[in-house]
């Protein structure tokens, strides 16, 4: 079995928003999305120890972090927030996915941009070449920032393959274009339970 994950592609993506609905924007609102397309080691398998994947997700979460964040060009202290996804092809499980975003993908994340005391959504699925999925994403300090609802999808028109994973790190440099709905604002957190 593979050591160290066996990468066929490194993808990202920068989506900058310059006007909503009828209004311009003082500044683009920008994402950007870390993508890693690999061989899924336990494709066609069945493995009670998912470990590699939990070991692989350290080395990968933390190089998926710096290239978001050099995507959108700012000190990693910058970012807003944070969320993360992935995909397996049909040879893989969903529980392939949970190892890879659950047990250890959350430090590099967090050391990468600047802290992070929030938990960091995720989203997973079986997939196929060209699938999409909705990478959901808040504030990294303080979950319950309203401002910062929001998603990028994220898609790669060529993975995964039956036998691969996709492992996606999405970051954002604001709020939601025009947010008005009102809560707990950015300004506004305390910082202290990840939540408030």
């Amino acid at each position: 079995m593979e050591t160290r994950p066996e990468i066929r592609k490194i993808y990202t993506i920068v989506e900058e928003t310059w006007a909503e609905g009828q209004k311009k924007l003082d500044r683009p609102a920008r994402k950007a999305a870390a993508v890693a397309v690999f061989k899924n080691p336990y494709a066609g398998k069945y493995r009670e120890d998912l470990s590699l994947l939990c070991e692989w997700s350290e080395e990968l979460g933390e190089m998926l972090t710096k290239r978001a964040v050099a995507a959108l060009g700012i000190d990693p202290a910058e970012v807003h927030s944070y969320g993360k996804a992935s995909i397996a092809g049909e040879q893989g499980e969903l529980e392939h996915c949970a190892a890879l975003m659950h047990p250890k993908l959350g430090r590099p994340m967090r050391d990468n941009v600047g802290g992070g005391k929030a938990i960091i959504p995720s989203a997973k699925k079986l997939g196929y070449p060209g699938a999409a999925i909705d990478v959901p994403m808040h504030f990294k300090n303080a979950a319950f920032v309203r401002s910062h609802f929001d998603a990028m999808e994220v898609r790669v028109p060529d993975a995964p393959r039956a036998d691969e994973l996709v492992l996606i790190v999405a970051l954002t440099d604001s709020g939601r274009p025009l947010a008005r709905i009102g809560g707990l604002k950015a300004d506004e957190i305390k910082g202290e339970d990840g939540l408030r």
